[in-house]
């Protein structure tokens, strides 16, 4: 069964009033002050990456980069930056954005490739569990003493 179809029998709407939310991202790579002109060269390499947009952005020494999630992650691209010998931004508020960011997306990949769970079908899931396994709630009685009238 498809995800869509599952969705749907389940009654799941998947609008993303977030900005951010959906697949495609929107992102900011900022680079350190030195050397000069890596911001141009980091243009280049990025504009032939296939699935990758890049363009200079409002700040100075950064670019916008936009992608599909399900091709690339802000870390695979910094990644390969920092790679070819690139220097990034390194200030704590940078770093901060960034750990987000890419807990952020690799939650995000993770949660595109894992089967989807039906809500109105996981409590049999544990029920099964809960049956098999000793619990307090266990009559050690015989069962010709608990019928005995």
């Amino acid at each position: 069964m498809r995800r869509e179809t599952a969705y749907k029998l389940a009654g799941r709407h998947h609008d993303h009033p977030v900005a951010g939310a959906g697949l495609h991202k929107r992102r900011e790579i900022r680079f350190a002050a030195a050397p000069d002109g890596q911001v141009r060269q980091a243009l280049r390499a990025l504009q032939m990456v296939k699935g990758v947009r890049a363009a200079y952005a409002e700040r100075p020494r950064s670019l916008l980069v936009s992608y599909s999630v399900l091709d690339h992650s802000l870390e695979m691209l910094e990644d390969a930056l920092r790679d070819a010998g690139f220097r990034l931004d390194d200030t704590i508020y940078v770093k901060f954005v960034r750990a987000v960011v890419y807990f952020c997306e690799e939650t995000q990949r993770h949660n595109l490739v894992s089967p989807e769970r039906l809500i109105k079908k996981s409590n049999e899931v544990y029920v099964t569990v809960y049956d098999q396994h000793p619990h307090g709630d266990h009559d050690d009685t015989p069962a010709e003493f608990r019928e005995y009238k």
